[in-house]
């Protein structure tokens, strides 16, 4: 098979680690959403290795769409849906949302840095409206942290975003878990993830 035309290295790098993080946060079923699939390679991914679990990507782009088919496909596999529209900042994230549908995951990587801010609280609330009881929003990337030295790297890339539009950057992960405690949520477990990123679950207060 060929490799789909809209590829992310970073995304290939770090598909495995987040992966193996899922196995051990996630039950052997459910149904999730992903937030903001880009490219497709990681649902495509995701999917495979955890075949019990349906899997509805979404993003705000349509133009995506025929990238995270293409990667379905060439992992060859079934429990990936057709991907939806979706954005955060919307008061109604999906066409079908009275009631609001429920997922025992929602999936949410590398946004809150390429985004206002504004999309955090967003990203919480609309999280919170379509949690099942007892599920987990997940979330990935790099952030800053009180206490915590932060790299070289992540500190250059903060301001390389900062210079393509003021209103991107690296989240403090404290101003992050008050925008979730806002919205019901909290931060049930941290894992260190190579190149210096973090997988953070939330669940219900």
């Amino acid at each position: 098979m060929t490799t789909p035309p809209d590829f992310s290295p970073a995304a290939d790098r770090n598909k495995q680690p987040i992966l193996d993080v899922l196995r051990q946060l996630l039950p052997a079923q459910g149904r999730a959403l992903e937030v903001a699939s880009g490219t497709g390679q990681h649902v495509a991914w995701f999917a495979a290795g955890l075949p019990e679990w349906s899997w509805q990507p979404s993003d705000a782009h349509p133009a995506a769409f025929a990238s995270i088919a293409a990667w379905a496909a060439h992992q060859g596999v079934t429990n990936v849906l057709p991907a939806i529209v979706l954005d955060v900042m919307a008061a109604q994230w999906l066409a079908d949302d009275s009631p609001a549908p429920q997922f025992d995951a929602i999936y949410c990587a590398n946004m809150l840095h390429i985004a206002p801010w504004a999309t955090c609280a967003a990203l919480m609330r609309g999280s919170a409206r379509h949690l099942a009881p007892d599920g987990v929003l997940i979330t990935y990337g790099p952030y800053l942290e009180q206490g915590v030295p932060t790299s070289d790297g992540n500190l250059a890339f903060d301001h390389s975003l900062r210079a393509r539009d003021p209103t991107w950057g690296i989240r403090w992960r404290e101003d992050v878990e008050r925008e979730a405690a806002h919205a019901g949520l909290r931060l049930s477990q941290r894992h260190a993830m190579p190149a210096n990123n973090l997988l953070l679950a939330w669940t219900q207060i």
